[in-house]
Formats: structure tokens, sequence, C-alpha cells
């Protein structure tokens, strides 16, 4: 069984602070969400995770961008760039950064979930015969992905991973279980196309995306969760998760 072995310190070090863990839930109404998958080169896989987590084969990325017109936070976009990941048995998304931009909404979701977002221009737009996806931070384009060609999918034809989320936390550092679900209205699947991608800027130069795996678009009711697992990053999940 493969383990990640990155150092704990070193992802600690700019990870965000999580003053409570007792968030309750929150609705994001009419939320677009666009994911792109691809293979990564397979030499850095368990050097980017650390070692709770278990990379998989292949090694997979993802990219997922949310743009909500609505709700509770007001409107927004997310960008987040997530190295899947298999935590004990179940298969997850180690968080390695993340883009938004809306100040207010990025504290939030730090705050009570630990995305950890950079502030920077997100814009996710819908073509006839494609949906883009771009990111500046900066004044420079980090990423620029898109789906083409889509076609539908059935609303439960479509799923999510959880996320893995390191932050300190009132527990020390842990990886934070963030796992949205999503109620579909519609859905489709297209295929990936990467334009653009600045390794760097999303905090690692190892991930190399290498072949193109997935994309899809939805529009879906997204619930961030009450929070209910907790994990130490150092040792596996059987012997490191924690219940809230």
């Amino acid at each position: 069984m493969l383990f990640g072995t990155a150092d704990v310190d070193a992802l600690a070090a700019r990870a965000p602070v999580m003053e409570r863990l007792d968030t309750e839930p929150l609705v994001l109404p009419g939320t677009w969400v666009l994911q792109v998958t691809y293979e990564m080169a397979a030499a850095a896989r368990e050097a980017l995770l650390p070692p709770a987590l278990h990379p998989t084969d292949p090694p997979l990325l993802s990219w997922t961008l949310l743009r909500c017109t609505s709700g509770p936070l007001g409107a927004f976009a997310i960008a987040q760039l997530r190295v899947e990941c298999r935590s004990g048995l179940r298969p997850r998304g180690f968080l390695v950064a993340s883009v938004i931009d809306s100040v207010d909404a990025g504290r939030v979701l730090t705050a009570r979930w630990g995305y950890g977002s950079r502030a920077g221009d997100v814009h996710l737009a819908r073509q006839y015969d494609a949906v883009g996806g771009t990111v500046r931070l900066d004044g420079r384009t980090i990423l620029d992905v898109a789906l083409r060609d889509p076609d539908p999918l059935g609303p439960h034809d479509i799923q999510y991973t959880a996320s893995m989320h390191l932050a300190h936390t009132p527990r020390g550092v842990r990886l934070v279980q963030v796992d949205p679900t999503f109620a579909v209205e519609r859905a489709e699947r297209g295929r990936p196309h990467l334009v653009a991608f600045d390794a760097a800027a999303w905090g690692d130069v190892r991930i190399v995306p290498m072949h193109p795996v997935s994309a899809s678009i939805a529009v879906a009711d997204v619930t961030l969760p009450r929070l209910r697992y907790l994990c130490r990053p150092d040792v596996w999940a059987f012997d490191g998760t924690e219940t809230l």
C-alpha cells in the first residue's frame, strides 16, 4: 500500500487556522460546478500527500470551480486544486490550494471549512459548445481549463468526492473532512481541455498534468456540511481519525 511522504510541518506552514469546529451547514443555491480531472506525472505522487493519505493509481488531479450567484455568502466564484487520494478505503481529494474572488466569502469558507483561499479573479463562462474556467492571480493567468462538446447526463450520474483540508484546529494540525452534498438539477459531461496551468502559483511545481480524464458541468444546490471527522496528518486514517 502506498502512503504519502510529504513533510507535515512544511504543509502546515501554509495551512489556514480554524478556531472552531462546530459549524452549521450552509446552502449555496443554484451553483455552477465545473470539474476537470487529469492524470498527473507519477514521480511525485507520494510526495504531494501527507502520510495519512494514499495516492491513487494512476495519480490524478482535479480542478473544481464553483460559481454561486446568490445565497448567504452573496455572489462569488472559487477554484480549487486537489490531488486525488484515499483516506483509509474511501476516495478523497487533498486540497492543495484555492482561489476566490470574494474576500468576505473566502473569510467564511476558511474559518468554517478550512479552504484557506487566496484572493484572485475566478471566471466561469458558458458557451453553446463549451464551458470555460479561468483563474488569475496578481494579474497572471494561473489556470485556463474547459469542458468542450457537452452531452447531457442524468442528475444522478455525477458524483463528487469529499475533500481533506489541512488546517490548524483546536485539536492541533488536522486534516478536516469537508464533504458537501450536491442536489444536482442538471448535468453534462464533455472533453476536458487544458490551455494553461501554473503549478508554482498553485503551490507546488511538481504537479504536472499529463493526460485528460474527464470533465463535467452541473447546476446544483451545494450544501457545505457540519464537520464530522478530523484526521491526524502523520498517521494513516485507521489510527488517526477523530469524530466530532
